[in-house]
């Protein structure tokens, strides 16, 4: 839903105030086209806002969406795929999706509130937790990287107020919250005082966050770098282009970074990382290729703990590298997180191709390597879903829902 706010400042439907109901993929397993948390917004008129699959399910999900705004009741729909039935609702790809199905007002979101965030000035953080169950409602937060579940009286106000489910709500929300991830929270209710009160349902949560972008880091000002940096960009990143040298940090072809800077390489990451801007989702590449900035450089890279630190170099410079960092008394196992010689091995040359490697390793490493070893594969030899996604936590519905055992709409599709 977060990728839609944006879009909601100028969707004709949400300024006139009409009825809509939120559609959301709150569960997926197998090849899906889209991540969890993806949403499309349907109006009471059949107008749409936004996808969930490129076009698989799209009809069925605005059908239910209107019915869902007509019974006012929310839904969970099932799709997955079938070879039975080639020309039924499906997904084409394989995969199976549980899309959540909400009309819009006291239980669910407000279109209007989240409307105010479409501006161009909107905070770039931002998450909302979503309740499920039967309980229903939301809560929109502005900072989830700084979110305590203990400090909000609007979360409290959502779970009932029971100090032992925020507790627990506080040990999954916040690392999703944090980490800028979607994902499914579960929680058993309060308990009741009586034993002849049927066992009441858990209470589940659906939570969406995005913080700002991660940052990449790039130090050296060479063709390497200038090709990196939009590369970089192209994956969402916040790119800082660093060089101690001004004859080289000052050249035209850096201006698309969104930060150049003239500063000593390890002097600038230490100053960046004691005033708390990088993190866990940062990345480094080291490409200056020269031991008096590359040395001190990985030895404070590999201490902050980073998402990807990678370092250019033959494989003779490598081996020299880690002499001196061992030397320098950098720890064994944090070498094992070095990236060196820099990028998959795609037999890329030039410096664009040498991006391309290097944003390959990148993508690569985010994935845990029980799911995609650190390889250069092609998909076309592989087996298996091609996309690596998080074991699949299945919701529990409080009634069995619809499943679209089709999986087409369009058999050319």
């Amino acid at each position: 839903m977060l990728d839609l706010i944006p879009s909601l400042g100028s969707w004709r439907p949400a300024i006139s105030g009409q009825r809509c109901a939120v559609a959301t993929i709150v569960a997926a397993g197998g090849s899906v086209p889209r991540p969890l948390g993806t949403s499309m917004v349907v109006s009471e008129h059949g107008d749409v806002l936004g996808s969930l699959s490129g076009g698989c399910v799209e009809g069925a999900v605005v059908d239910a969406a209107l019915e869902a705004m007509r019974d006012g009741g929310s839904r969970l729909e099932s799709f997955g795929y079938s070879a039975a039935d080639a020309f039924a609702v499906g997904l084409t790809c394989g995969g199976e999706l549980e899309v959540h199905i909400q009309p819009t007002g006291t239980a669910g979101l407000d279109l209007a509130a989240l409307r105010s965030f479409a501006h161009a000035d909107a905070p770039s953080s931002l998450a909302i937790i979503r309740r499920l169950d039967a309980g229903g409602g939301a809560v929109v937060v502005a900072d989830p990287a700084r979110f305590t579940a203990a400090g909000s009286a609007a979360l409290a106000a959502l779970l009932g107020g029971d100090a032992s489910v925020i507790r627990a709500a506080a040990a999954q929300l916040e690392p999703l919250l944090r980490g800028g991830r979607a994902g499914i929270v579960r929680l058993a209710p309060a308990e009741g005082c009586g034993t002849s009160v049927p066992e009441p349902e858990p209470i589940t949560l659906f939570v969406e966050s995005r913080l700002p972008a991660a940052r990449m880091l790039i130090f050296g000002a060479n063709d390497f770098g200038a090709a990196l940096v939009p590369a970089g960009k192209l994956l969402g990143y916040d790119v800082t282009l660093c060089d101690a040298r001004l004859a080289f940090s000052s050249q035209g072809r850096f201006l698309a970074a969104d930060q150049v800077v003239t500063d000593w390489p390890h002097r600038y990451l230490a100053s960046e990382a004691a005033a708390g801007r990088v993190d866990g989702r940062s990345v480094v590449c080291v490409l200056t290729h020269d031991p008096k900035f590359d040395i001190p450089l990985l030895e404070t890279a590999l201490g902050l703990g980073l998402a990807y630190v990678g370092a250019m170099g033959s494989r003779r410079s490598h081996r020299q590298r880690i002499d001196a960092l061992l030397a320098d008394g950098t720890p064994a196992e944090a070498l094992e997180r070095l990236h060196s010689p820099i990028g998959l091995d795609l037999g890329a040359v030039t410096p664009a191709e040498v991006a391309v490697s290097i944003t390959a390793e990148i993508l690569a490493s985010r994935t845990p390597a029980s799911m995609a070893p650190l390889t250069a594969s092609s998909l076309k030899d592989g087996s298996g879903p091609i996309h690596h996604t998080e074991p699949r936590a299945a919701l529990e519905p409080r009634s069995t829902p619809r499943t679209h055992e089709s999986r087409q709409e369009n058999p050319w599709t």
